[in-house]
């Protein structure tokens, strides 16, 4: 999957894990008298759960500097399409637990975050 994950057109260090969600997005769900559910389905979106190993301070710095903004364009495979899409997403939490305060090893242990669509 090397060289698939971009964002806003440009490549980033491929994540160790790579996880595409599809999520379902209902305006009102319910069961009626009867048990039934009733579901008042709205669209598909996906959700993207990433993680990265080890990094340094010149790989993490452009991932996240890249998901900034409030929206962003990512393309990357999606299993439900069959191939590389492109679809805008924000981004949830992000988190970067600290590895190693030497400067010949990678600082950060890891990175993980989560882009869900628009």
């Amino acid at each position: 999957m090397a060289g698939y994950l971009k964002i806003n057109g440009v490549t980033i260090k491929t994540p160790k894990k790579f996880t595409a969600g599809i999520q379902g997005v209902d305006g009102d769900s319910g069961r009626n008298a009867k048990g039934d559910m009733v579901r008042d389905y709205i669209t598909t979106k996906r959700k993207m759960d990433l993680e990265w190993g080890p990094l340094t301070d010149a790989e993490i710095s452009p991932i996240l500097k890249a998901v900034m903004p409030v929206f962003f364009e990512v393309t990357y495979p999606d299993p439900m399409e069959g191939g590389i899409v492109t679809k805008t997403f924000y981004v949830g939490d992000r988190s970067s637990p600290a590895y190693s305060w030497h400067d010949k090893l990678p600082k950060w242990e890891g990175l993980t975050m989560s882009f869900i669509e628009r």
